[in-house]
């Protein structure tokens, strides 16, 4: 017999349902991505209609991160009390009827005050929050899927902006908008209500029939500790993390190779992220967050550290796909962690939190680059700030390992000190 409305069976835990609560949440992942993508791809032509600078014109750019890091806290609050359903639908709606109302804007502010108020902070439901969803879900295979839940990003953004492109030249960018408007609310929400079946917990943060395996592991650091190092690690390995994404197509310019030599390189990191975010969910799930996210780390500044002597093209090319390789993954790993060290009950907020702190990194590291580019004249220096970012995020991560070991499982629920 099925769990009535609301309620759930302790199979439910990494069970058919949750698979196909994954499949939803990836499908949701992908379609509520466009927040984040749409304005990069008609920034353009918005530039050219409303006659600014390309400064005034990166505004909605600046204002959509702004709203999406900022949502991912707050939705996450929202859906540790009421589970993800209704913050997933009103977050969908608020999305949707921003594109439509963005579409009829008569100035580059009011498109940028739209874009981060309404689209960046609703599509932001379809990341941290959604991710810390998923997580209650799954216990055996959680770093799985994690990984495949965060993968709907990258695939929004290899997906949307194609099926723009088409509409743009017929239609122009007013009518798309109201398109992809349309779109969300028609298909978010019946796949929103699908998801109405809620996890509850047993007071100790644990789901309801789960394994044991799902209580917080043990680690000699406070939680308010381990958030905040969490953050310190989130900023660093996005500014890390922004040099290339943010600045690759500028620095193919600068070497002669153009702009869609550049855009290939940008669109080969994203799709090596996707397989990133899957691989280091599997790895996840047999190491743990933390070791996962310290060897993507160590990856990620080896790879920075490529794009330095290898600046010929073919060179580019491989150095970006081994960077897409290893920096993909290290996001999600930071849900992995909140959910393997702190209560389950605490996981939207606590995801919302790192995020945000992420998204922060990746907006200040792509300033930073291009304020050091134009200080020097070079990115070689850009791409050495990058790297020093990356050692840090490394040294908290080797903290948090050492503060994690000296524990042995004293029996299927408790932890004590070796």
């Amino acid at each position: 017999m099925n769990p009535p409305i609301g309620a759930h069976a302790a199979s439910d835990i990494d069970g058919a349902y949750a698979w196909r609560r994954l499949a939803i949440s990836t499908l949701l992942s992908t379609l509520g991505g466009v927040g984040m993508w749409a304005v990069v791809v008609v920034l353009p032509v918005v530039q050219a209609e409303f006659g600014v600078d390309r400064g005034d014109a990166s505004l909605p750019y600046t204002l959509t991160m702004i709203g999406f890091a900022l949502g991912n806290l707050v939705v996450g609050r929202f859906i540790d009390r009421f589970g993800f359903m209704w913050p997933g639908i009103i977050a969908a709606v608020v999305m949707g009827f921003g594109f439509i109302l963005a579409a009829l804007t008569t100035s580059v502010t009011q498109f940028a005050l739209i874009q981060g108020v309404l689209i960046g902070a609703g599509s932001s439901a379809t990341f941290g929050p959604l991710i810390a969803d998923i997580s209650h879900w799954f216990d055996r295979r959680r770093g799985v899927a994690v990984g495949v839940a965060a993968s709907g990003n990258y695939i929004a953004g290899a997906v949307w902006p194609i099926g723009m492109q088409g509409f743009l030249v017929s239609d122009g960018w007013r009518a798309t908008y109201i398109g992809i408007g349309i779109i969300c609310i028609a298909a978010m929400i019946p796949l929103l209500l699908l998801l109405r079946r809620r996890l509850p917990e047993d007071g100790h943060g644990q789901a309801q029939g789960a394994p044991s395996r799902a209580r917080a592991q043990p680690i000699t650091v406070s939680p308010l500790v381990l958030q905040s190092l969490l953050v310190v690690a989130g900023v660093a390995c996005c500014v890390a993390m922004s040099m290339p994404q943010v600045h690759i197509v500028a620095y193919c310019m600068d070497l002669g190779y153009g702009v869609a030599r550049g855009a290939e390189m940008l669109s080969l990191m994203l799709a090596a992220g996707i397989v990133s975010r899957l691989g280091s969910g599997f790895l996840a799930d047999r190491i743990g967050g933390i070791k996962t996210l310290l060897i993507g780390s160590v990856l990620q500044g080896l790879a920075l550290l490529f794009y330095i002597p290898f600046d010929g093209l073919a060179s580019l090319y491989v150095v970006s796909f081994i960077f897409g390789l290893s920096q993909g993954g290290i996001v999600p790993c930071y849900a992995i962690i909140v959910r393997e060290y702190m209560p389950a009950a605490e996981a939207g907020r606590r995801v919302g939190v790192v995020v945000m702190a992420t998204i922060v990194g990746m907006a200040l590291g792509g300033w930073m680059s291009g304020w050091i580019y134009d200080l020097t004249g070079s990115y070689a220096a850009a791409f050495l700030n990058g790297i020093a970012w990356n050692l840090l995020n490394v040294s908290v991560m080797v903290f948090l390992l050492w503060r994690s070991r000296g524990f042995v499982r004293h029996d299927s629920r408790k932890w004590e000190p070796v």
